[in-house]
């Protein structure tokens, strides 16, 4: 067995892979790295509503390996799922989920990264089984494009968030020159907002209707208040041009029914197409942990480690620091993960590695036809920015990122980014 310092990833999607990646990247070979994800491909999640919409099975063509990915950088990989984590032992419990019937396996760590994302908790929302709609993975992703398809008669629609139970794990972050953590009443709105846009598109496609047969609701006082409020104000104006309906402050989703949508502040609407995206929840086994706040959200500092336990990490959506739940951000703190680690082994100076997380978010979202909406915005954490334009550009933009993930296998260019932001906010959008 080596005696190199052993990194347990936990997770290995959009967060975990690339936390995994950019280890091995800036510590090379000082460090052994293993991966434990429940399922053995990554799931490319941001692309699933648009190929829905267009009619095709996102399953086709949105997953990718990861046991033959991981190993181009040399790092293990064990398909099972993890049941407890515990920091003072620094082991991890998992049973491997190749077959069902497994013994309960443990591994020690020197370092862990806690990057297995949440619960996306439909089950909390009454109803959603027998009358809901969503498009977060294969599963509902293909069940909505068939419902559109043969049993969609025409109705109205309804898209929006259930509440959002964002923790106190970032109630001493402060950002952007002391600017404190805000709050948020819905873990992530781009996709609602992209939903609605894209379902406008279908219904005019499909000649059944346009924009003034959706209503599109938050809990919060705003939709997508991350993306800042000139923002915002920008899209709820087009919106409405458009002929969209909106409803805001409902609070949480109560029920959803045959008829519509029943929402905690009293009020409902009616639709024959209730399109939903549940609260994030974190999952069971970080509960009640020490490195964890009160819902379950890993707690760290804006280098992405742990207060009380050094050698645990977390980025992506298990961070209570990530909000929005966005992959953008996952991604910005996996590279800090990575950062932290390679100057605890001496491969990086503190000068590099000590750079604290600055949230941005980063949104392209497709509205069908062939345009997008892209979204560049700190101003909720307290920076400067709000950028939204809308086009053609922006559509080639999310196609070609997706392209370009797959073809290096997740490592994407250092001058993507800024080649994007150029394009977007530059050369071409309106």
């Amino acid at each position: 067995m080596s005696n190199k310092p052993h990194v347990v990833v936990l997770g290995g999607n959009f967060a975990g892979l690339g936390a995994a990646q950019k280890i091995r990247e800036f510590s090379g070979d000082a460090v052994r790295i293993t991966v434990i994800d429940r399922k053995n491909f990554l799931l490319f999640v941001p692309n699933i509503p648009a190929e829905v919409f267009e009619g095709r099975d996102p399953a086709k063509t949105l997953s990718m390996d990861l046991r033959s990915t991981l190993a181009e950088d040399d790092i293990g990989f064990i398909q099972a799922e993890v049941k407890a984590l515990d920091p003072d032992a620094k082991r991890i419990d998992f049973v491997p989920s190749e077959r069902p019937g497994a013994a309960p396996e443990s591994m020690h760590y020197d370092y862990v990264v806690v990057a297995v994302g949440n619960r996306l908790a439909f089950d909390r929302i009454e109803g959603f089984a027998e009358h809901g709609h969503t498009c977060t993975d294969f599963y509902y992703g293909n069940k909505l494009r068939h419902f559109l398809e043969h049993e969609y008669r025409g109705g109205p629609v309804a898209i929006g968030s259930a509440r959002f139970h964002q923790g106190d794990g970032t109630k001493d972050i402060k950002l952007y020159g002391g600017h404190a953590f805000p709050s948020a009443e819905a873990a992530c709105e781009g996709p609602p907002v992209e939903t609605m846009l894209s379902m406008a598109t279908w219904l005019k496609e499909h000649g059944k209707g346009g924009p003034d047969k959706i209503t599109v609701f938050t809990p919060a006082k705003l939709i997508a208040e991350d993306a800042g409020e000139q923002v915002v104000g920008k899209l709820l104006e087009i919106a409405s041009g458009m002929g969209f309906h909106y409803l805001n402050e409902t609070r949480d989703i109560t029920r959803i029914t045959q008829e519509g949508v029943e929402f905690a502040n009293g009020k409902s609407v009616e639709a024959e197409l209730k399109l939903v995206f549940p609260d994030w929840v974190p999952h069971d086994f970080l509960k009640g942990l020490p490195i964890s706040d009160s819902e379950g959200f890993v707690v760290t500092d804006v280098t992405m480690r742990n207060p009380k336990y050094p050698n645990v990490f977390a980025a992506g959506d298990a961070a209570a620091i990530t909000v929005p739940k966005l992959g953008g951000i996952g991604h910005a703190e996996g590279e800090i993960v990575g950062k932290q680690i390679a100057k605890d082994v001496g491969r990086m100076a503190a000068e590099e590695a000590d750079k604290p997380l600055e949230p941005v978010v980063y949104c392209i979202g497709d509205m069908g036809a062939n345009q997008a909406f892209y979204i560049r915005s700190n101003s909720w954490f307290g920076g400067p920015d709000q950028v939204l334009k809308m086009g053609h550009v922006p559509f080639l933009l999310k196609m070609q990122y997706k392209n370009l993930f797959f073809k290096t296998r997740g490592k994407m260019p250092e001058w993507g980014l800024d080649a994007s932001k150029l394009l977007a906010e530059k050369l071409f959008a309106a």
